[in-house]
């Protein structure tokens, strides 16, 4: 199989302005991705915001991703995802950043190794996704302008995308208050 490098104009241009940062760069379907580390995500999305040649003035999307189980060899178990448009080149590009815990994920504790600077500094529209992701997966976004759950509600014992987490639940269906017509 032949390698072949990432040809996306976007590469070379964080490459030049992050001289001193470990990035990795993956093409697959046209979609670019650029892999980078957690403590150097916040400074490579503003730079990819703010610099005119990228000029990526959209965030569509904050996804989570848990790789517990997949079948190929992941750097690590959780994965945070921003979905960038530039509006102004025709462009689309994906900044990747990878987690892994450091204490066990089968409850609520809050895992100092999962957490990132969030981006509702440059794009006031990330404070919805962060907080869907945070309360589904756990991972926390520091300086969130109000990071709490956004689909559950705030006792839930736990982040239900997690693989790890039961596919049936942890007895909430059992604790379910039946509401009917006749309920107030």
């Amino acid at each position: 199989m032949t390698q072949t490098t990432p040809d996306h104009p976007t590469f070379a241009l964080v490459k030049n302005a992050f001289p001193g940062i470990r990035l990795r760069a993956t093409e697959f379907r046209g979609e670019a991705t650029l892999i980078v580390e957690p403590e150097d995500a916040h400074a490579v999305l503003k730079f990819l915001k703010e610099n005119p040649e990228t000029a990526y003035n959209f965030l569509s999307d904050v996804a989570g991703i848990d790789y517990l189980g997949y079948p190929a060899e992941m750097p690590s178990r959780f994965a945070v995802v921003y979905n960038l448009i530039s509006h102004e080149h025709d462009n689309r590009f994906f900044v990747k950043v990878f987690l892994d815990p450091s204490v066990p994920t089968d409850g609520t504790e809050d895992d100092p190794a999962l957490h990132l600077e969030s981006v509702c500094d440059l794009w006031p529209g990330a404070e919805w996704p962060e907080r869907e992701v945070f309360d589904m997966f756990g991972i926390r976004f520091d300086n969130h302008p109000d990071l709490r759950r956004i689909l559950l509600w705030t006792d839930f014992p736990a982040h239900p995308l997690r693989k790890d987490y039961p596919l049936r639940g942890r007895g909430e269906r059992e604790a379910y208050r039946v509401v009917d017509r006749t309920s107030t």
